[in-house]
């Protein structure tokens, strides 16, 4: 909508034959000043034509990119590689009133690719000059990041998969290998394939492909992101020209300085203590970032990230996925990883892998995707694996934490460091995705709250981040049983 609003005199045409009168004298007069108030309607009446303007403008952008339904697609799939998909059901409304919405559940395959100089036998002529292996805006080369998403309008819920690039799987006509070269191998499709066999033959609807460059202009293009980086990370590659200097601490952290943290998998926990600090990102981001005041920023978004995605969602599509997103509650954001544990050094020739548990797989596909059916299976306070972490580093809150949880009749609790900051509240994760378990170890304390994420203990079932809370519920425990 445009709006044209000229102010001025109304202009009086003369004939050529008027006189002009003779100037009449007049008495001073006092100067008036206009009333305050008359001068504010005017001012109110000028900005609020300004705000309809640009409301217009910003809605009429949004719809007609709404209207597209071209896929932003920079790969080109043919018709077998597109049926690996969705088999043309719609996902998304197409209405001219209102801003697109999801109609069913979508799952999408999200990979995030690192592509060099050397992956690809003809990179860009002003690269091959570097005298190192430069970052190319590509997306065929191996994918360090993969994620299912599942977005459920049904049930209300947005579900994260992490899928560890070392997961050791079958990828058709490539035989056995690790999960992050099927994207080198055959693309999208051949990764979407690999990934569902994986997974028990889960359906994916749509895949996303981002290089790094386009997830540092995305985090630029929000406004970076407030974390908290759990230790000192130092790296240094002359070779890719790859250098992380980030110290410990809550930090607001720039696309290039989020790109250090993400990329960083020099510890002990390599790729899998990397997928644990993606997640935590990806909170952040949600948190902080995704809202509905971003769908007005969805056009200076999408023009900035545009050259690094290659997608077969249209936008119409994605502002639906964009708006089911910023308006989910958060309690309902679950972020898991694919279950399984390390190689040893001793198989596979020495190749470290991870190597995922076809049977837990496919309880949390049926738990978390709607997908295949799994065992029922009752809660064993004994055999739950629990280990407690203490944000606050109070060895007291450590030990009345275990104290109470064995009472409670768990037998397989421990202790480890936690390397992050503060909590309020105190955080119960169900690593492994199993929602009772940790439920259960929440009514045995009496406060905290349950949070389905990977950012636990790896090894297992439910951990407990003890945070500020923790005094709270010993006290009201402890009256219960006076």
């Amino acid at each position: 909508m445009v709006l044209t609003i000229v102010w001025g005199k109304k202009k009086q045409v003369k004939s050529p034959n008027q006189r002009r009168p003779h100037p009449v004298r007049k008495p001073k007069a006092v100067l008036r000043k206009v009333p305050k108030q008359r001068g504010r309607r005017w001012l109110w009446l000028v900005v609020g034509l300004t705000g309809v303007a640009l409301l217009s403008a910003t809605a009429g952008a949004l719809l007609a990119m709404s209207f597209a339904s071209t896929p932003l697609m920079q790969r080109q799939l043919s018709p077998a590689e597109a049926s690996v998909f969705s088999k043309g059901d719609r996902i998304s409304t197409n209405s001219t009133l209102q801003l697109p919405e999801l109609t069913r559940p979508v799952n999408i395959l999200v990979l995030g690719a690192k592509v060099l100089t050397t992956d690809i036998q003809n990179p860009p002529a002003n690269l091959k000059k570097m005298r190192y292996q430069a970052l190319v805006n590509s997306f065929d080369g191996l994918t360090d990041t993969m994620l299912l998403l599942r977005f459920n309008p049904d049930a209300k819920k947005l579900v994260a998969l992490s899928i560890p690039r070392d997961t050791r799987t079958q990828i058709p006509g490539f035989g056995v290998t690790k999960i992050n070269e099927a994207n080198a191998d055959g693309g999208p499709a051949l990764s979407a394939r690999a990934t569902s066999e994986l997974l028990g033959g889960v359906g994916i609807d749509r895949y996303v492909t981002i290089n790094v460059q386009g997830v540092q202009a995305l985090v630029d293009a929000l406004g970076g992101v407030t974390v908290y980086v759990p230790k000192d990370m130092k790296y240094r590659d002359d070779s890719q020209h790859l250098y992380v200097n980030l110290k410990a601490g809550q930090q607001h952290l720039n696309g290039d300085q989020a790109l250090q943290l993400l990329r960083f998998r020099h510890d002990e926990f390599g790729d899998i203590g990397r997928i644990q600090r993606q997640q935590m990102v990806m909170r952040s981001l949600m948190e902080q970032t995704l809202n509905p005041a971003t769908l007005a920023r969805l056009p200076q978004i999408l023009s900035i990230i545009q050259s690094h995605i290659d997608t077969n969602l249209s936008v119409e599509e994605l502002v639906a996925l964009v708006g089911f997103a910023a308006h989910i509650n958060r309690s309902q954001v679950q972020m898991l990883m694919v279950p399984g544990s390390f190689s040893q050094p001793s198989e596979y020739n020495g190749i470290s892998y991870w190597l995922p548990s076809p049977q837990r797989i496919q309880g949390m596909m049926a738990q978390h995707f709607d997908f295949g059916t799994a065992t029922a299976q009752t809660v064993n306070a004994s055999s739950t694996r629990v280990v407690i972490q203490d944000s606050m580093h109070q060895n007291s809150a450590l030990q009345a934490v275990m104290n109470q949880l064995r009472q409670a009749g768990y037998g397989n609790v421990s202790t480890t460091t936690l390397n992050r900051e503060p909590l309020r509240v105190t955080r119960i994760v169900a690593q492994q995705g199993d929602v009772e378990s940790a439920e259960a170890v929440r009514r045995s304390l009496g406060f905290g709250e349950v949070r389905i994420e990977s950012t636990g203990d790896l090894d297992s079932d439910v951990t407990v981040q003890v945070g500020q809370d923790w005094s709270q519920g010993r006290s009201s425990a402890q009256s219960s049983t006076n």
